[in-house]
């Protein structure tokens, strides 16, 4: 799989590098070529059609090849959206335990440990994301804001960036990194 950020890869290996993780390389097998593709479109600044290119890419990488597997982040992700966080986690650890090589599972298990504050459980559920997958640009998000409420912002400001090259869109990330950008490196004169 290409990676569209050149310092990506650097952060994203230091990252795993640090957590001690081995696990095989995104490969999930649907619609890859497509999602690469998309990915190039999404990395242009100046791309008017941005949303419907995250959505696209959102969608295939929600794509587990098994309907069993779709179901259960179906009903992960709707217990999350209910406020059911237990049920939220007994499915989607289903999901992780039956399904280990699919990114999105560990990504949105990221999401629930993150609503319930538990940022070390979503770190190392954002570490499996990244393993498998490098682009996912949620989990890099994810990662920056982890490490800007715990109080590293060089780390967080480096996740910012490294988002910023894969999808230069995402909301609130320019804010984000103008923040951090004064903290961490100081006012340009």
């Amino acid at each position: 799989m290409v990676s569209y950020a050149p310092s990506l890869n650097r952060f994203v290996a230091a990252f795993l590098a640090a957590n001690v993780i081995s696990l095989p390389a995104f490969g999930q097998g649907m619609g890859t070529q497509e999602v690469e593709r998309l990915l190039g479109e999404l990395a242009k600044p100046e791309q008017p059609g941005w949303s419907q290119i995250e959505d696209s890419i959102l969608q295939q990488w929600s794509k587990s090849g098994s309907p069993a597997m779709d179901l259960l982040l179906r009903r992960g992700t709707a217990a999350l959206e209910s406020g059911d966080m237990k049920a939220a986690v007994e499915h989607l650890t289903a999901l992780t335990d039956h399904a280990p090589d699919f990114a999105e599972g560990w990504n949105a298990r990221a999401t629930v440990f993150f609503h319930m504050g538990e940022l070390g459980l979503s770190l190392e559920d954002i570490r499996h994301t990244l393993a498998l997958n490098p682009n996912h640009f949620g989990a890099l998000m994810g990662l920056a804001v982890i490490f800007e409420e715990l109080g590293h912002e060089d780390e967080a400001l480096e996740a910012y960036r490294a988002v910023e090259a894969i999808h230069p869109h995402r909301p609130e990330l320019h804010e984000a990194m103008e923040r951090l950008s004064k903290t961490v490196e100081g006012e340009h004169l």
